[in-house]
């Protein structure tokens, strides 16, 4: 295949195995300057030695964003509002931290001149669509440059034997971990290695966030989270930065053994793949929001909501965040929170997750009228006509299908044609 001609390409760069070797193989092979490409969405300590790395793998500079305010505020929040869930199990954690990784890499591109940006994505994955969608969302103008799609490297073993052939200093986690992990302020995932095969079950040592229910306290945690209009505002009383109140449940939760999901997904492009997520804010933040929504949304929104979050979560996953669609979704389900305000309190005990008080100044629970006793709301007698109008298909269908005993015969009047 033909090379694009680039002559300054910006990189997603995490500092990995794959970035790290991106980094000369674009020179090598494209002949461009590099620029690499850090968001700090919350993946810790992981940063620190990234600015070392990429000038040494031959990097012109790095350019490194603190995003983890905007990634709760702007993607993880609206997340939540949403009620969104890929499958029934996935939070999601990988799915929305992409768009914000590209729109800034696209940002930076701009910002410095370059004509072309790169990701470090493989073909069988779902981040390449996810990135790749941002950038032509957001200037199409933008060359990509997609590596796993060109190169003749096959596996984890090819790419460190080009490292080393080229002295490109390597990761020092390379090749103690067995599994490929994506860290931010949401969650941890882990994939690959011998979750490849069903039959094995994660070990203890896979799991970074949270400890076992058998390692959780043999008390139970209470916290309590208070809400503003879908989004969670403060946890036991203490008002907190969306940021800094994900991390504070993070905290909490991991603790409790809260938030662990080990499944299979469908993936974009159309296989199957196993994931084990730790999510432990994120897990305790749905559950208190699910349960506020229950007492402030009227039925009708409550279940087309529902159905909206389907859709919402395929639109997260497949990488459509940019689109008119998941934006006019997000504009019907912001309507939808307007009274979604009050506090929550769970306990948490070896990973469950135990609801223990709602309220809410717009709640539409009362206790006058929800009593099996008499209200002056709801009059006992009106359920009989109720009943017989909601019934009346079946009661037809049922007539009917036993010989239509019991049915009024039809008058059919016949015209007389001229």
């Amino acid at each position: 295949m033909e090379k694009k001609s680039v002559k300054k390409a910006v990189l997603a760069y995490s500092g990995g195995l794959d970035t790290s070797i991106i980094v000369t193989w674009l020179k090598e092979n494209y002949g461009c300057e590099v620029i690499c490409f850090t968001a700090d969405i919350g993946q810790g300590e992981e940063l620190s030695s990234l600015p070392k790395r990429a000038k040494a793998s031959g990097a012109s500079r790095l350019v490194t964003k603190d995003l983890r305010e905007e990634f709760a505020c702007d993607y993880l929040f609206p997340l939540l509002r949403s009620g969104a869930i890929y499958e029934g199990n996935y939070l999601l954690g990988t799915s929305v931290a992409r768009p914000l990784i590209a729109k800034y890499q696209v940002k930076t591109a701009e910002q410095l001149g370059a004509d072309a940006v790169a990701h470090g994505c493989t073909g069988k994955g779902n981040d390449q669509v996810r990135f790749e969608l941002t950038y032509i969302a957001l200037n199409p103008r933008l060359k990509i440059i997609a590596p796993w799609r060109e190169w003749d490297i096959r596996s984890r073993e090819d790419a460190v034997a080009y490292a080393k052939a080229r002295g490109i200093a390597l990761p020092s986690s390379t090749g103690k971990s067995l599994y490929s992990r994506d860290r931010n302020l949401w969650h941890l995932s882990h994939e690959g290695g011998p979750l490849e095969n069903l039959a094995n079950a994660p070990e203890d040592d896979l799991f970074q966030l949270t400890v076992s229910p058998e390692q959780a306290p043999d008390e139970p945690t209470t916290v309590e989270i208070g809400f503003e209009r879908g989004n969670p505002v403060s946890v036991n009383g203490k008002k907190l930065s969306p940021a800094a109140l994900i991390e504070r449940l993070n905290t909490i939760g991991g603790k409790n053994a809260i938030g662990r999901v080990d499944m299979v997904e469908n993936r974009l492009v159309g296989m199957k793949s196993r994931g084990v997520y730790e999510t432990p804010g994120g897990t305790i933040l749905v559950a208190a929001h699910h349960d506020l929504e229950s007492i402030t949304l009227d039925r009708e929104t409550q279940h087309y909501k529902e159905q909206i979050a389907l859709r919402y979560a395929e639109l997260v996953y497949f990488g459509q965040w940019f689109t008119p669609l998941r934006e006019d979704l997000q504009a019907f389900i912001d309507r939808t929170q307007e009274k979604v305000t009050g506090s929550i309190r769970l306990k948490l005990y070896k990973g469950n997750i135990i609801l223990q008080k709602r309220s809410s100044p717009y709640s539409l629970y009362r206790e006058d009228y929800a009593t099996f006793g008499h209200s002056a709301v709801y009059d006992h007698s009106d359920a009989e006509g109720f009943i017989h109008l909601y019934g009346l298909p079946l009661k037809v269908r049922a007539l009917i299908e036993q010989g239509g005993e019991g049915i009024p015969p039809v008058k059919v009047e016949q015209v007389q044609r001229d």
